[in-house]
């Protein structure tokens, strides 16, 4: 039976441009590039289209059939993708030409892969240059496209070929639209392993080395009837202290996770406690408008401490004073205690950031908190809140109209904000408020 979305494995030794190829079929840099070798660690999905079909791409680190240690869990990532695929592009370096490398990972090809192998010659750039995808034709596959994934040359003709393996590949079409959770905290506090424990296999890689993980990478998933898109995301480390480019790559990634996601699951040390750098990601979170679910990991290592619990929230609420609508929950990667409950708390911290309050009720609940308490006079004249409207979500964004023009004291806005938690809730998320005189554009709150 024809596949509905065909799954493209890009599979082959280090550093002969499966990231620039996955980023040229995707229509966007989402893998890391780098002249480093074994820059991709984990598997990366995306997904492309030609010629109004649709096919999931997956970016894979440098297959190296020998290694201990993190490069034998980039192979069993590889291996994986090979797994689960339903093609293969195995690329190689044109100018390099074919190295024992080359050979012995078509060996194990073979040997492994049950679907159909497409060798893919990259960095022939010229037409002069083609005539170097001959020597290619030695390891034995039938299908061989030479091209150049920096500049685009070939890519079509490859795609064609992709695509007349499917036939019946699935057109492009509107899905619902996934619940976006990235995964974020600072290094080595256990993303890697949460996102193993909630999807039930070795997804990513796991190491105790600090920044295992590169890249933001997205994996798609259904649980209890919902669609869900959980992002795994490098360690955020303080500005001052990150390293060579490919680190501060993986950083911006982690805050762009922040940036697209619904909810951000910030994970905290529950052994070492709250820092000032847990204290700057959350930040990063809430300025982004992102929901937010403070996550304390490593909680079975605190097993028998009657008052670990109390000793962490006192911790939390002095470091996130600005994340007071944020749930906390204790859990354990390790052993998986209480983790999918997260998806309780998620659930409601999306939903709230989605939630529209209806005017006429919006404006009851504020009358009400102004009757309670009057905003601070203006240069002696008392201000009046005339109307209150909402005027976007995720996160929820309210406009308040007053009779006179100038700022409102932040400690207003602030019981404001309480206030329209208190009638309508919004745990999770953060909440905008702008105020408008008669004469201002603006103020946010």
């Amino acid at each position: 039976m024809a596949l509905a979305v065909p799954i493209v494995a890009i599979l082959g030794r280090p550093n002969v441009g499966k990231s620039t190829l996955f980023n040229r079929l995707v229509g966007g840099r989402r893998a890391i590039v780098d002249d480093m070798p074994g820059v991709t660690r984990d598997r990366l999905y995306g997904e492309g289209e030609w010629c109004g079909r649709r096919m999931v791409f997956v970016d894979t680190g440098g297959f190296e059939p020998t290694g201990m240690g993190i490069v034998a869990q980039v192979r069993k990532q590889a291996e994986q993708a090979m797994a689960e695929a339903d093609a293969v592009l195995f690329l190689v370096d044109g100018k390099d030409g074919l190295t024992p490398a080359d050979s012995e990972v078509a060996r194990l090809l073979r040997v492994g892969a049950s679907r159909p192998i497409l060798v893919v010659v990259n960095k022939i750039d010229t037409a002069k240059q083609a005539a170097l995808a001959a020597e290619f034709t030695r390891m034995g596959f039938t299908q061989l496209f030479p091209i150049s994934a920096e500049q685009g040359q070939g890519i079509g003709e490859l795609l064609d070929a992709v695509l007349a393996l499917f036939p019946g590949a699935a057109e492009a079409t509107d899905e619902v639209t996934p619940t976006t959770v990235a995964v974020v905290g600072r290094p080595n506090v256990g993303k890697s392993s949460l996102v193993n424990r909630i999807l039930g296999a070795e997804r990513v890689v796991v190491s105790a080395e600090p920044g295992t993980t590169r890249d933001a990478v997205d994996t798609r998933f259904e649980y209890r009837g919902r669609s869900y898109l959980l992002v795994d995301t490098a360690g955020i480390r303080a500005k001052g202290r990150l390293g060579h480019s490919v680190e501060r790559y993986g950083v911006s990634r982690a805050l762009a996770a922040v940036r697209r996601a619904d909810v951000a699951l910030l994970l905290l040390d529950g052994v070492e406690g709250v820092t000032d750098q847990d204290s700057k990601i959350g930040g990063e979170a809430h300025e982004a408008g992102c929901a937010t679910i403070l996550v304390v990991n490593k909680w079975d290592q605190r097993k028998g401490d009657a008052d670990a619990a109390e000793a962490v929230r006192a911790q939390i609420a002095e470091q996130f004073k600005y994340l007071a609508y944020a749930p906390v929950a204790f859990v354990s990667a390790l052993t998986g205690q209480r983790v999918m409950g997260l998806f309780d708390l998620i659930d409601e911290a999306a939903g709230a950031r989605a939630r529209r309050i209806p005017t006429a009720d919006l404006n009851a609940a504020v009358r009400a908190a102004v009757a309670r308490r009057p905003p601070p006079a203006e240069h002696g004249r008392p201000v009046q809140v005339r109307y209150a409207t909402q005027t976007g979500v995720k996160p929820p964004t309210f406009v308040l109209f007053t009779t006179t023009a100038g700022k409102v004291h932040f400690s207003y806005m602030r019981y404001l904000e309480n206030a329209i938690r208190d009638a309508y809730g919004f745990r999770g998320t953060p909440i905008r408020i702008a105020i408008r005189g008669r004469t201002e554009r603006g103020q946010r709150g």
